[in-house]
């Protein structure tokens, strides 16, 4: 019996008449009674998909952000304006500067657009998260990731200034997890921390509880051969039962999971709609 529910509100595609896709990510998660937005995608189709979808952004409890990127925050002024002084959950970097490097040398900016810190203690109440946290009864947030997995990084060129001479670790990175009686449900905004390495700590956190589901943005657009099988072995080995990759997998990530897990994929476009067990 389902106690609550995840819609995809943003994601790079769209699945169904009325509704845009964009690169970007964001889920609406009603969970006993409380309504939490997870990242709030570029921003440019947040709110007419919500209207789309009979989503109140203005009933908002929580606004939780996955990390400081701009197709994850995009979206979060035009949040605020409607929402009626939620709290925001986010660590304190995710504020801080962030370029990625263009092929050709150059740098572009890809840090939160149109608010800052100051701006959102004006609409919100601003929790930094850097441990583990509980937003809501069931539902948590990771805090920083514990990077173990030797394989696995932060999936590009990404720095902390337009010079790309400080990599940006993206210690901001973190995941949200649902507690359920078949399991835990994991959120991922982009996982730079690593999918694995994400999994593997709220493992940890949960006491060895199985994890149920996967939904979200894994970021292995950029893994070569080696990271997709080790990722394949170790999701194997954590005997994931449900996986919804999506945003920043990428096309050739996203089909080899398919492949390889053929039974326990299933689509996350816009508009998808994911059961909560109780």
């Amino acid at each position: 019996m389902a106690d609550g529910r995840i819609t995809v509100l943003v994601e790079n595609t769209a699945g169904r008449g009325g509704l845009l896709g964009e690169h970007g990510l964001s889920f609406w998660i009603e969970l006993d009674g409380t309504e939490v937005l997870f990242d709030t995608g570029q921003g440019h189709v947040l709110a007419r998909n919500a209207r789309q979808l009979a989503i109140r952004l203005d009933h908002v409890d929580a606004i939780v952000l996955s990390h400081g990127h701009y197709d994850h925050t995009g979206g979060l002024a035009e949040a605020l304006k409607v929402a009626w002084r939620p709290r925001v959950y986010a660590h304190p970097a995710a504020f801080g500067p962030k370029y990625a490097r263009n092929r050709d040398g150059t740098a572009r900016h890809v840090g939160m657009p149109d608010i800052d810190e100051p701006e959102v203690r004006r609409h919100a109440e601003l929790v930094w998260v850097e441990d583990p946290m509980e937003v809501c009864p069931r539902f948590h947030v990771t805090g920083p990731i514990p990077r173990v997995a030797g394989f696995e990084d932060t999936g590009g060129a990404f720095f902390e200034d337009p010079q790309c001479t400080t990599p940006d670790e993206l210690v901001d990175d973190q995941a949200a997890f649902i507690e359920t009686s078949v399991g835990t449900v994991v959120l991922l905004g982009c996982a730079h921390a690593g999918i694995i390495n994400t999994l593997q700590y709220i493992q940890w956190l949960t006491h060895g509880r199985p994890i149920h589901t996967v939904i979200g943005g894994t970021h292995l657009v950029n893994a070569g051969d080696e990271r997709m099988e080790k990722t394949i072995a170790a999701l194997r080995r954590l005997e994931v039962s449900r996986l919804l990759p999506c945003h920043c997998t990428g096309f050739a990530a996203a089909a080899r999971l398919w492949c390889e897990f053929p039974a326990r994929c299933a689509g996350c476009a816009t508009g998808t709609v994911v059961e909560i067990p109780g």
